[in-house]
Order: C-alpha cells, then sequence, then structure tokens
C-alpha cells in the first residue's frame, strides 16, 4: 500500500467533507464557526443518541432558551420535562448546572480551551475537544464512536474496546491537522456515519480506502473489536398507580443521585432480583388503599440490567396523607416523566379503566 502522509488524508478527507457534509440544525457550513454554546448543548445531547432523535429536542432548546444564560436562569423542573425522552437525565441536571456556572462565573461565555472546559460540570474529555475544535478552531483531538470506528478500520487495530481507547486517541492525532480542525473533526464523523458505517461499510465512496489496512487486510466490517458483552440481569418491582376521586394521579420525585435523579415516577418498590407479591410490597404502598394487579407488565432495559414492572391500581382512601404530588391526568404531561414512567401511564390507562 503506497504510503500517503497524514498532511494528504487530512486534505482528502476535507475535500469529501465540503461536498458531503451533512445539514445539522447545530452546524455552520465548512469553514463557518458556529456558537459555541450550540456546539455545547448538541454534544451532550448527542451522548449515547442518535442524531434524528436529538435534531427536535435541540431545536426546542435554541428556541426555549435562545442564549445560554435564558437556559441558566430556568427552573430544573421545566429543563427536565424539556430533556423527557433523550434518557440518561444527569445529563440534563449536569447540562443546567453547566450553564449556570457559565453564565454567572463567565458572562455567557464558554472557555476556549480544553483544560479550562473539563472543569465545568458534565463537560468530559470528548465534548472538551469537540468545542475547542468545532467552536473555536483550535487543534484538537476529537473522538466519538464513529472516529474510534474509522481509526481502528483505517490502522487494523484489532485490540478490543475499552482497552484499545489509548491507542486509537494517538492514531488519530498523528492524522489531526492544524488546519480546520472543527471541519475535520467533523468530517470524521460523518466518514463513519454515513460511510465508514458498523455494518457493510461504503468502502468505494470513502476518501481513505486506498490507504485502509483493515480494507486491506478484509477485515474492516470486523473493527472495532469488542469485549462480549456481560448478561443483563433482570430485576422486578411493582408500581402503585394511584388515584383519588377526583381521578388525578399520584406521583413522587426520585432521589437527586442514581438512577433517573431528580425525575418524577409513578411510586413503586425497590427493584430486585425476587419477583414481588403484593403481599411483600405491601409496606411500600404509598398509601392505603385496596391494591389489584392489572394484567401484563411493563418491561424496559436499561445499559446495566433489565427492569420488569407490575402495575398495582388502588383508589386512596385518604388522599391527604400521601407524600407526593397529586396530578390531573391531563397534565401528567407537564412533568419530568421518563420513558419508563410514560410506559407505566400508559399501561395503567389501558388496563386499569
Amino acid at each position: 500500500m503506497p504510503y500517503v502522509s497524514p498532511a494528504d488524508l487530512a486534505d482528502r478527507l476535507l475535500a469529501w467533507y465540503d461536498r458531503n457534509a451533512r445539514t445539522l440544525p447545530w452546524r455552520t457550513l465548512p469553514g463557518g464557526r458556529p456558537d459555541p454554546y450550540h456546539v455545547w448543548l448538541s454534544e451532550v445531547m448527542l451522548q449515547q443518541t442518535t442524531v434524528v432523535a436529538v435534531a427536535p429536542y435541540f431545536r426546542t432548546f435554541i428556541e426555549r432558551w435562545p442564549p445560554v444564560g435564558d437556559l441558566a436562569a430556568a427552573p430544573l423542573d421545566e429543563v427536565l420535562p424539556a430533556w423527557a425522552g433523550l434518557g440518561y437525565y444527569a445529563r440534563a441536571r449536569n447540562l443546567h448546572k453547566c450553564a449556570q456556572t457559565v453564565a454567572e462565573w463567565r458572562g455567557g461565555v464558554f472557555p476556549d480551551d480544553e483544560e479550562a472546559l473539563r472543569q465545568l460540570p458534565g463537560i468530559g474529555d470528548y465534548t472538551a475537544a469537540a468545542i475547542t475544535a468545532i467552536a473555536y478552531g483550535r487543534r484538537a483531538v476529537v473522538m466519538d464512536g464513529n472516529i474510534e470506528r474509522v481509526i481502528a478500520r483505517m490502522f487494523a487495530v484489532t485490540e478490543p474496546l475499552p482497552g484499545a481507547k489509548p491507542r486509537l486517541k494517538s492514531l488519530a492525532g498523528s492524522l489531526t491537522p492544524d488546519y480546520r480542525p472543527g471541519d475535520y473533526a467533523q468530517a470524521a464523523m460523518d466518514l463513519g456515519a454515513t460511510v465508514c458505517t458498523p455494518r457493510q461499510p461504503a468502502c468505494v465512496l470513502c476518501p481513505w480506502r486506498d490507504s485502509c489496512e483493515g480494507r486491506r487486510q478484509g477485515i474492516a466490517e470486523g473493527l472495532p473489536a469488542k469485549k462480549p458483552k456481560a448478561d443483563r440481569p433482570t430485576r422486578r418491582g411493582i408500581v402503585f398507580w394511584t388515584v383519588r376521586k377526583d381521578g388525578a394521579v399520584l406521583l413522587r420525585r426520585r432521589p437527586e443521585t442514581g438512577l433517573l435523579g431528580g425525575m418524577m415516577e409513578i411510586p413503586s418498590t425497590p427493584w430486585r432480583d425476587q419477583p414481588w407479591t403484593l403481599e411483600d410490597a405491601a409496606g411500600e404502598a404509598p398509601v392505603q388503599a385496596p391494591w389489584r394487579l392489572l394484567p401484563g407488565m411493563v418491561r424496559h432495559t436499561f445499559t446495566h440490567f433489565h427492569l420488569e414492572l407490575t402495575v398495582a391500581a388502588g383508589r386512596a382512601k385518604v388522599p391527604e396523607l400521601a407524600r407526593g404530588l397529586w396530578c390531573p391526568l391531563d397534565q401528567l404531561g407537564d412533568h419530568a416523566l421518563p420513558t419508563l414512567m410514560r410506559k407505566v401511564v400508559h399501561h395503567a390507562l389501558a388496563k386499569a379503566y
């Protein structure tokens, strides 16, 4: 395979990007400099989420809170419902904290270097590098999942993730140019998202195809290698669909720390490995009520475990003793209910009435 210098590879990728850049609501045209607020917001939203899913959320946030100061001034109870559906809700809380830090201590201006950016709530190595390169045009080695895949194939790195991450970043750094660093980072992301895809990569369209060692060896599609995933355990619980005489439903807020921290939920037992019976769960019920188990089950999968929830429906005998918030059915959408709890609501509405 003939040698091609890193500068030539960067030029090929940038020329490809100039012709094929994706149009995304947080981007400018190649060569432009987007608002650092837009870059930060989009990168936080895109963690563990797809571009298609993020686009409408990004537009909603920008329309509702145009500068970062508006987002900082918004109550968290308004931000969380706007985030609901994107998952990983600790990101939303950190997003709000970061906005407040930037607004209060930096006059609404994001830092322009990686080290300072990493000091802000919720900003790690990847997001700091992305803001530095894309928003400020400074050289930074940006590594997301798409770029990891491109680099692993380009250099035929067979060591599995996550152990290969340091080597992949070093190799990516060897290709990252000093010029047009923001466009280069976005070009590498787009290459992985649209050409060097996880399955059936379109190598014939790739500007790096002639220099790709993984393609030469015929192993590109199997890279990057990953360690086998451990089996996810299954946890179980009972959710208490609690109504009062006027039809309002009882909600409560989860603890600020931990899974779904700070989000609203339908009260439930703890989640455990063993199934619950109504008798077991009686002490966890939010109020005294005659409970009945609804047919069927709500299933949801988190990163590390599967969850199976049975729904118990009951009418509160003394609703004023309940701990939580009574919410009319037509106002449930105003609260920060995570996807799991929306599933519970749909199940209860379908089975309890």
